[in-house]
């Protein structure tokens, strides 16, 4: 399954995730004159941001259209994919990232190439979906794809870790971790509510059914997940977990 971005959309629907990113950004810490790699830069708003403290950003991101965006807020952005940078080797101090790594289908490719275009020393600081991560709206979403009979179309689509497999993981390739944490954070939506969620992080899934029953899944799964998401007022929370961590590049990563 692949996953579509549509940069006007995100900007619509998914907001909240820059807006929500002061603690990744604390994390990172960046100091002026650093030179930091922003992977997954998406529309280049948390890219910009890192960028008024001084340091000198170069933005990553699989989707031509985020790219084009980052662009046009004067982000020096490339289209690429996290399991190949299009970068040479140890140029950065510090590799950033915010609500992406939980798409990459490959961790170890990915993991090899932010060691690689890490300088020794460098730092890995990356807030992702964690374990537990919007539980509720996939058991929903996955009830009514079934009931249509397309129940595996949700399968591998994110990956959502613990903080200990993260930890090894980063281990085996040459990290150490220095900080990690699982982030209970329940988020409230965008006035596009679940439908628009839905239509927006789930775009490739929805992509993948017949025209004709996308907005009915769509609707099926905003009325199932109505009692336990949406409060009194109409308002939608979603049941974001996410990790957030540091690691610092040590010696020789896997290969």
């Amino acid at each position: 399954m692949t996953q579509t971005w549509d940069a006007q959309a995100y900007g619509e629907n998914g907001s909240f995730v820059h807006e929500l990113a002061s603690g990744v950004v604390d994390w990172l810490a960046a100091q002026p004159g650093e030179e930091i790699l922003d992977l997954g830069c998406g529309d280049g708003q948390l890219s910009v941001r890192l960028a008024a403290g001084g340091a000198k950003v170069r933005g990553v991101d699989a989707s031509a259209g985020m790219v084009e965006s980052a662009r046009s807020r004067g982000v020096a952005a490339e289209q690429g994919s996290a399991e190949a940078l299009p970068f040479g080797e140890a140029r950065f101090d510090a590799v950033f990232s915010n609500a992406v790594l939980h798409w990459v289908r490959d961790q170890d490719a990915m993991m090899r190439e932010v060691h690689r275009v890490l300088r020794p020393g460098g730092r890995f600081v990356a807030e992702m979906g964690g374990h537990g991560n919007v539980a509720a709206i996939l058991v929903g979403l996955t009830a009514v794809l079934a009931r249509h009979g397309y129940e595996n179309l949700e399968d591998g689509v994110n990956y959502y870790p613990t903080a200990e497999a993260y930890t090894r993981r980063l281990n085996r390739h040459g990290f150490q971790v220095q900080r990690i944490a699982l982030i209970p954070r329940p988020t409230p939506l965008a006035k596009g509510g679940m439908k628009g969620w839905l239509r927006t992080f789930r775009s490739g899934v929805l992509a993948g059914l017949p025209e004709g029953i996308r907005e009915t899944v769509v609707d099926e799964t905003t009325a199932l997940l109505a009692t336990a998401l949406r409060d009194e007022e109409g308002n939608w929370i979603a049941d974001y977990v996410r990790l957030r961590f540091v690691a610092t590049c040590g010696g020789a990563g896997a290969r």
